[in-house]
């Protein structure tokens, strides 16, 4: 099947935690950058354009790391708790690694340049947590997706990643129960 990435999360750093399908289930759980073709097509797809050389292994990795710490971070806050010390200590180790190594292109507004795609995706997770409201992060409400996403809606709303995935398999679940109460009655 073709890999088209889904950038719902309204924010690079939660399209980054979104790459792995069916978070929830251990069974379906599938790591969409895992192939390089589909690692190459996100990296495109998020603006981050990786070299003409390819995406090397060790990219792969950080990213990985980035992805999975990020999460371990973010998914509490979307569901109204909050991350253990021990992650937050490795998400501050990630992002001052990433500063360490960027360049300061400007003051106002405050733009840090990294040249490694994987000290940008940093970088990007660091202005996630500067920039956005994070009272607005919520977890897709489907059982098994776990993908996380800016509930940008006027009145905080948004239940699911995707109204046209989720959402309408929510949709459609809720008809069948419906009809086959219907039918027993």
């Amino acid at each position: 099947m073709d890999y088209r990435p889904e950038l719902v999360g309204g924010h690079v750093a939660l399209d980054l935690v979104n790459t792995v399908a069916w978070r929830l289930d251990d069974r379906r759980r599938v790591d969409r950058l895992a192939d390089p073709g589909n690692l190459r097509k996100w990296l495109t797809a998020t603006g981050l354009k990786p070299s003409d050389r390819g995406v090397r292994t060790a990219t792969y990795d950080a990213l990985v790391r980035c992805r999975e710490t990020a999460y371990a971070v973010l998914q509490p806050l979307a569901i109204g708790a909050e991350p253990s010390s021990a992650d937050l200590a490795v998400l501050g180790e990630l992002v001052e690694e990433a500063v360490r190594k960027a360049s300061l292109v400007s003051i106002r507004p405050l733009i840090w340049r990294a040249d490694s795609i994987a000290d940008r995706v940093r970088l990007s997770v660091w202005r996630l947590f500067e920039d956005e409201d994070l009272s607005r992060l919520r977890q897709c409400d489907d059982d098994d997706c776990g993908w996380l996403f800016l509930d940008r809606s006027k009145n905080g709303s948004r239940r699911w990643c995707s109204s046209a995935d989720c959402g309408n398999r929510a949709r459609a679940r809720r008809h069948y129960q419906r009809r086959q109460t219907g039918a027993l009655a």
